[in-house]
């Protein structure tokens, strides 16, 4: 095995797990600025996660092992995810184990976990959330699909590693398919985050919620991983927009003096998401949650477009 590659892989992977949480807080600073508000902490997100980790768990008594297993499975495939996704550098050997289709399925593989432990103990909120939840999957995949389908008809490949070094390190190109297929990738990435226009993540209210109603069980150690996990799977859809549309200062395979480079170009990236996304949900409003279809299915026929675009003008 190269262990360049594995050490730079290992090291995505920490990053990963060090910047997600903080990559929340920034977002909600961005997000109380905009609105006028007095700004949470930047470091919010890791004392709310290191205090959870030092109180009991308290289970329900009807809670079967799948309740109890479940934050473990999801954060572990949002690990595997950051472990596939190329933030720093194309060479990451085990990536070639797994695909963007693959990738897919490790969010899917998530989601059906957290759906299930919401729906184990039996009440009514878990229930909502979880058929919430699902119903954004089932309309959210397909479009993410057709979108890495696109940037993969540029590459040849759907492997992510060898689409981000194809965009990368080359001579520059104007692709119109990927304009269509970033638009398309924003609104999914808005839908699978709980993000507003489809969800709104600081809010309780029953009419409207659909992740916090899923995971209103949980508390300690599980609640942890779970909000944690939410964190990565933000970080990892961030890294994968940079990566397909702004591939910019990824190394390439053997390129350490680029792996460090990287590193302070990934945050200034994320920094700069992390404001767009927040300036994009202060100028949005909370849409209804049967708005959601014509929503996910926009996004859908955007990225469709892209890809016909892609086939019929070869760009």
């Amino acid at each position: 095995m190269n262990v360049g590659g594995f050490i730079s892989q290992l090291l995505q992977v920490l990053i990963a797990l060090a910047l997600a949480p903080l990559l929340v807080g920034w977002v909600n600073q961005c997000r109380a600025w905009l609105q006028n508000k007095s700004a949470p902490s930047l470091l919010l997100p890791y004392r709310t996660i290191h205090k959870l980790f030092i109180k009991d768990a308290v289970v329900a008594d009807t809670a079967s092992p799948i309740f109890r297993i479940a934050p473990y499975i999801v954060f572990g495939a949002m690990c595997c995810a950051a472990a596939i996704v190329p933030s720093l550098a194309t060479d990451l050997p085990f990536a070639s184990a797994a695909d963007a289709i693959a990738l897919v399925g490790l969010f899917a593989l998530a989601r059906v976990f957290v759906a299930l432990a919401a729906m184990d103990t039996g009440t009514a909120f878990g229930s909502l959330g979880a058929r919430r939840e699902m119903f954004i999957g089932f309309l959210a995949e397909p479009a993410l699909l057709m979108v890495l389908f696109t940037a993969s008809l540029i590459s040849g490949s759907t492997s992510l590693p060898t689409i981000v070094d194809t965009l990368a390190h080359r001579e520059f190109a104007i692709y119109p398919s990927l304009a269509f297929a970033g638009v398309a990738f924003t609104m999914v990435s808005l839908a699978e985050n709980a993000r507003v226009p489809v969800d709104n993540p600081a809010t309780h209210l029953e009419l409207t919620m659909i992740h916090e109603a899923m995971i209103l069980e949980y508390s300690a150690r599980h609640l942890a991983l779970i909000e944690w996990a939410s964190a990565m799977k933000l970080f990892n859809y961030s890294c994968i927009g940079l990566a397909l549309f702004f591939p910019f200062g990824i190394a390439s395979g053997g390129d350490w003096l680029g792996v460090v480079g990287a590193a302070p170009t990934l945050v200034a990236k994320l920094a700069i998401g992390g404001f767009a996304l927040a300036l994009i949900e202060t100028l949005s409003a909370k849409m209804r949650i049967f708005r959601a279809p014509e929503f996910l299915g926009t996004a859908f026929l955007l990225a469709v477009l892209g890809m016909l675009v892609n086939l019929l003008l070869g760009s």
